[in-house]
């Protein structure tokens, strides 16, 4: 497993497990990391990842996409 912040654009993954404090797991849940889902970072600029995750486009900070990690 390795963190979604060092992803290759394009390439869908399958969310293996979101670490972090409970109040951090619940906020990236609630955007729909979860694991088991697929997900797929679009682009990375500035420190921050457009990701599509759940039929949604989401902008995460490179910190929280640390904490999400992907098979």
């Amino acid at each position: 497993m390795m963190p979604l912040s060092m992803v290759k654009n394009g390439e869908p993954y399958i969310i293996g497990r979101v670490g972090g404090k409970e109040d951090t797991r619940r906020f990236l849940e609630s955007l729909g990391f979860v694991a088991g889902t697929e997900v797929t970072v679009v682009s990375a600029a500035g420190g921050n990842l457009i990701v599509n995750v759940k039929d949604s486009r989401v902008a995460i900070g490179r910190d929280m996409a640390n904490k999400v990690m992907v098979n």
